[in-house]
C-alpha cells in the first residue's frame, strides 16, 4: 500500500501536470516548491518513485505520471474530494477550511466509507471548489471551462471552479459572491490595467485583477 509521502507527491505531480501544457514534463525545482521541501528530497523521491513505476523521470528535464501513477493520483484525488464536499454538504464546514481537514482523512478513509459517501452525496462530480471529482473508476466527467481572465467582453458566463485552496482568497470569493454556480457578464478587460470588469446577475459590477480572473474557471451560460 502506498505510504502517505507517496500519495502527496503523486497528487502533487498530477495537479502540476495538468496545469502545464500537454507533453510537458514537471520540473523538479517546480515539484520542490509544490511540496514544500529542498530539491535534493525531491530528486531522491522522484528516483524511489520511477523504480516503483508510478513516474517516467528525465534527469535534468522533469518528470511525469506513469499510467499507473496517474490510477493512482487520480484514486487518491476521489477521496480528498469527496472529503471536502462531504464536509461541507453534510458536516457544514466552511468551504475555505476542508482543504487542510481533507488533507489528512484522504490516507485514512477505508474504501467501504470511501462508497458509502458517494452513495450519500449522490454521485458528485465536483467538489465545493468546482475541481472534478473521479469516479471509482478513475474517470472524469469532461467539461469545457476555461479562465475568466480569457473570456471575451459581452461574454455571459457561469462560474464553475476556483483553482486556488488559500483560505484568505477563498473568503475574498465568499464576499464578492463569486462561487460556482454565480452567472456573470463580462463588461470590460485590459490587459494594460491588469483587469477585468464583471457583472453579476443583482447588476453589481466587481473588478478582478488578472492574477484573480486566471483562478476563476468559467463556462458558457445561456
Amino acid at each position: 500500500m502506498p505510504t502517505r509521502t507517496v500519495e502527496d507527491y503523486i497528487k502533487k505531480l498530477y495537479v502540476e501536470q495538468q496545469r502545464a501544457s500537454p507533453g510537458e514534463l514537471v520540473a523538479l525545482g517546480r515539484l520542490a516548491t509544490v511540496m514544500d521541501v529542498v530539491p535534493g528530497t525531491v530528486t531522491t523521491m522522484v528516483r524511489t518513485l520511477a523504480d516503483a513505476g508510478l513516474v517516467r523521470y528525465e534527469p535534468r528535464i522533469g518528470v511525469s505520471l506513469s499510467e499507473a501513477g496517474e490510477k493512482l493520483a487520480l484514486h487518491v484525488l476521489r477521496r480528498h474530494r469527496l472529503v471536502e464536499l462531504f464536509l461541507t454538504e453534510v458536516l457544514k464546514f466552511d468551504w475555505a477550511e476542508v482543504h487542510e481537514e481533507a488533507e489528512e482523512l484522504e490516507h485514512a478513509i477505508s474504501e467501504k466509507l470511501l462508497e458509502r459517501m458517494d452513495a450519500f452525496l449522490g454521485r458528485p462530480t465536483v467538489d465545493p471548489h468546482g475541481d472534478p471529482i473521479p469516479s471509482a473508476a478513475g474517470l472524469i466527467e469532461p467539461r469545457q471551462i476555461l479562465p475568466l481572465a480569457q473570456c471575451a467582453t459581452g461574454t455571459r458566463v457561469r462560474i464553475a471552479r476556483v483553482d486556488n485552496q488559500d483560505p484568505a482568497f477563498l473568503h475574498y470569493i465568499n464576499e464578492t459572491s463569486l462561487r460556482p454556480g454565480t452567472t456573470l457578464t463580462i463588461l470590460s478587460t485590459s490587459e494594460v490595467a491588469g483587469a477585468v470588469m464583471v457583472q453579476k446577475s443583482d447588476g453589481s459590477t466587481v473588478a478582478l485583477g488578472t492574477t484573480v480572473a486566471a483562478v476563476i474557471w468559467v463556462t458558457p451560460s445561456d
